[in-house]
């Protein structure tokens, strides 16, 4: 099958506050076709197939029954991404979900089994890596800009929910926080470019036990906090490296960088991965000024721009593995990034060293499909 003329058609599950964003993304790619969306909320169903011009709504067994759609992008809360997803995977479709993975390692078993057992695939969030900025970077590492790697960092700061999310519940409670919020960008964004995590020590705490909604449109005045929001951890890779990490909704201002890499050679400072590009910034030894690299491959959502936002490069990259491509957003490596962040809470609790039990192989790269200057490709 010539893989650009294949067609996949799409039913996304859930209508809230990100649809847009992958309804958006996806139209970047002729190969693949929303024809239906689902949700418990049925009139907003309705509401957002007409905004976008999508042929069919209704609810998630509609969805699930309908013999067009190959592929569900599940976009639910992590409450219900276990059980949707196994029933999903039980109808025979394929099947990409927001992060994490599951709202538990438990349930993210079960979710694992269910894929292992199926004849179809299974694709999950965080897929920013994919985008040009973790790609640029993890090309400076494998080419040996930076040398050899010893450490990084990484720092979480507060996303400010209550101040934009009409309801913010989600961020407060099971599968929410900082740690399993934003912490999957972070985290797979590092394995990609370092490889997996071999051990954990973290403390976390809650900061304020409740929180004020400020946001156009709230539908909750005041969330109660039901999860840490501020942890503290060190990660032990695979490798050898050590990553620092700080993940907090308490820090709403910091000067403190989103991620720092550092080798022998050199240091890599990278930008939000939340976003799917950005400048990614080296300083070698010796050198006097940071260099901004060359993007090696094409921008998704240029971070500045009404695009920055969009979502649903994942949905392509499990587009091609249907076809036979190489799966980079695969559920084992979801998987190994939620016991990771998971594990900090297990580590809080128990007061000991967590040994990883997963771990997964490094993402392929994506091919390099724009020209990157010599300085940015030799050592």
């Amino acid at each position: 099958m010539d893989r650009q003329a294949a067609r996949h058609r799409i039913g996304i599950l859930g209508a809230g506050n990100i649809f847009g964003r992958y309804a958006e993304g996806l139209r970047l790619f002729p190969e693949l076709e929303v024809v239906r969306v689902a949700d418990v909320d049925t009139a907003r169903a309705r509401e957002v197939a007409a905004e976008y011009g999508i042929p069919a709504w209704g609810d998630g067994d509609e969805l699930l029954g309908d013999p067009s759609v190959d592929i569900v992008v599940n976009i639910t809360p992590p409450q219900f991404h276990a059980k949707t997803v196994i029933a999903a995977l039980e109808n025979g479709k394929h099947v990409y979900v927001e992060k994490p993975l599951a709202a538990t390692v438990e349930e993210a078993r079960e979710v694992l089994d269910a894929a292992t057992s199926s004849t179809a695939l299974l694709g999950s969030a965080p897929d920013t890596f994919l985008g040009s900025a973790v790609q640029t970077a993890r090309h400076a590492i494998d080419t040996g800009r930076i040398g050899e790697a010893v450490g990084a960092t990484a720092f979480v700061r507060s996303s400010r929910a209550e101040t934009w999310h009409p309801d913010p519940r989600a961020f407060y409670g099971p599968g929410g926080g900082p740690v399993l919020d934003m912490g999957p960008y972070y985290l797979a964004a590092l394995v990609n470019c370092l490889g997996p995590v071999a051990q954990v020590s973290a403390a976390t705490r809650v900061g304020s036990p409740t929180r004020r909604v400020t946001s156009p449109g709230r539908v909750v005045d005041e969330v109660t906090v039901e999860v840490p929001t501020h942890a503290s951890a060190t990660l032990t890779l695979a490798s050898g490296a050590l990553v620092t990490t700080l993940m907090s909704f308490d820090v709403w201002d910091t000067e403190l960088p989103r991620i720092e890499i550092y080798g022998t050679e050199g240091t890599l400072a990278l930008p939000n991965p939340n976003f799917f590009d950005g400048d990614v910034r080296l300083k070698r030894h010796g050198d006097e000024e940071w260099q901004v690299l060359t993007p090696v491959t094409e921008l998704f959502g240029a971070v500045g721009t009404s695009e920055q936002h969009r979502r649903g490069l994942g949905v392509r990259d499990l587009a091609d593995a249907i076809e036979g491509g190489p799966h980079r957003a695969n559920p084992r490596f979801a998987f190994h990034t939620l016991e990771v962040l998971a594990s900090f809470e297990t580590s809080q609790r128990e007061r000991r060293f967590v040994d990883l039990t997963s771990s997964c192989e490094r993402p392929e790269p994506r091919p390099t499909t724009l020209a990157t200057h010599r300085e940015d490709s030799t050592p």
